[in-house]
């Protein structure tokens, strides 16, 4: 069992890593897409909603292929052919050809998001320990990547669609390749499936049974920790797990409507409010993108010590200070720093959230995560949106005191990703 385990996990870090390098790879290289096809920046940026557009309308219904097929299948599907979608930006000849190739890569997505996320929560269940940190910084890490690939091939002067047919053939073979690795069976928290490890799971051993003395809950009594599994074949209330869900929804559409607003804001802010030249501007969301990637990297020990409700806490906390940081002071220097914290204490929440959801009983463990995903990319498709309008009524530094405020929220409501008893009403 720990050696299937073993290779689930490599495999769910191989599939993060695929999306992670084909969106940083796209990203990159927007610019050339935009030169082939003439497109203003007004009609760049109508086009470019196609994606997150098919990626919120494909996380509503997740829930049901997930169900259906299982997410290991629907992993693989959305690992090949997400990857090879971008050719189709770079051959695309004209606006609405790109829109819909966008809208179709933004439904890959999403299903490739919430189906590999029921995996990477199965596999932390099976460990009895946090570890979905370490899967989402396996994403950011790729967007890094991918960013500096795409970079390059530009650098190169390598049309679009060569490079996104370079790096995305490779990337559907490491998809096909890591499919074996993935677990087959009920989705974790669904009836029948497998229930959380206990907190005191043996990492050594893999055993979710044996107690660990070291974590200082041998008996599994703090409902602030992962994996726990108080009571054990005890459906919880249906209407409390629901609004439970709907709870980390809130959450989720808070955390990532900041990241939103940081991709579309922060060089805006730091150039046009700052006085910033272009160059430093964009150091705002580079700095953003390290800060959370790093963050991913220890979210899963902060997890581990604290738990999930603190640590959601303290990275509201943390990612409104940043912001404010950045709003108050009118130093670039502030500003860039305010943006790195953003990222900081946005990091580990929205992964964290993710493993509350598909800790939730509602029956079907994967309707929980599909929908509190679903709402987290409604507020990344909406923020920049938000931002903008209020930012042409009252301004962008005033406007971007919305996602500081909501990062408050999200330390607020950060008790509700406490994984409790199975009986607590979920």
């Amino acid at each position: 069992m720990l050696a299937a385990l073993r290779r689930a996990r490599i495999a769910g870090l191989a599939y993060f890593a695929v999306m992670g390098l084909a969106d940083g790879v796209w990203l990159a290289r927007i610019p050339a897409v935009k030169q082939n096809l003439g497109l203003s920046d007004g009609r760049l940026g109508v086009a470019l909603l196609a994606s997150p557009a098919g990626l919120v309308l494909v996380a509503a219904v997740a829930d049901r292929l997930i169900a259906r097929f299982g997410s290991a299948r629907l992993t693989v599907a959305g690992g090949v052919v997400m990857p090879l979608l971008p050719v189709a930006f770079g051959l695309a000849g004209s606006t609405a050809a790109l829109m819909a190739a966008l809208l179709v890569y933004g439904a890959a997505g999403g299903l490739l998001d919430v189906s590999m996320n029921a995996q990477a929560v199965a596999v932390e269940r099976g460990y009895g320990r946090p570890l979905i940190n370490s899967f989402h910084a396996c994403y950011s890490f790729g967007g890094l990547l991918g960013a500096l690939l795409g970079g390059l091939f530009a650098w190169a002067g390598i049309g679009p669609a060569v490079t996104f047919a370079t790096v995305g053939f490779p990337l559907a073979a490491l998809a096909l390749a890591a499919r074996s690795g993935l677990l087959r069976g009920p989705e974790p928290g669904a009836a029948g499936g497998p229930a959380p490890a206990r907190d005191g799971a043996r990492r050594d051993r893999g055993d979710p049974d044996r107690g660990d003395p070291d974590r200082g809950d041998p008996d599994g009594q703090d409902p602030d920790r992962p994996g726990r599994d108080g009571a054990a074949g005890r459906r919880p209330g249906r209407h409390g797990a629901t609004l439970r869900i709907v709870v980390l929804g809130l959450l989720a559409l808070c955390s990532l409507l900041g990241e939103g607003a940081a991709g579309g804001w922060s060089a805006v802010y730091l150039r046009d409010n700052l006085g910033t030249s272009a160059a430093f501007a964009a150091l705002g969301y580079a700095a953003f993108s390290v800060t959370m990637a790093v963050g991913r990297l220890s979210g899963d020990r902060l997890t581990a010590r604290f738990g999930p409700a603190r640590l959601v806490t303290g990275c509201g906390l943390v990612a409104a200070a940043g912001l404010a940081l950045a709003l108050a002071w009118t130093s670039p220097v502030a500003g860039l720093a305010g943006f790195a914290l953003l990222g900081a204490g946005l990091s580990s929440s929205f992964p964290v959230l993710l493993s509350a959801a598909g800790n939730v009983r509602t029956g079907r463990s994967e309707s929980g995560i599909a929908r509190v995903a679903g709402a987290g990319y409604l507020g990344l498709l909406a923020g920049p949106v938000i931002i903008g309008s209020c930012a042409s009524v009252v301004g962008l530094r005033l406007a971007l005191g919305i996602p500081a405020v909501l990062a408050l929220c999200l330390a607020a409501g950060g008790r509700a990703a406490a994984v409790r008893p199975s009986g607590a009403g979920g």
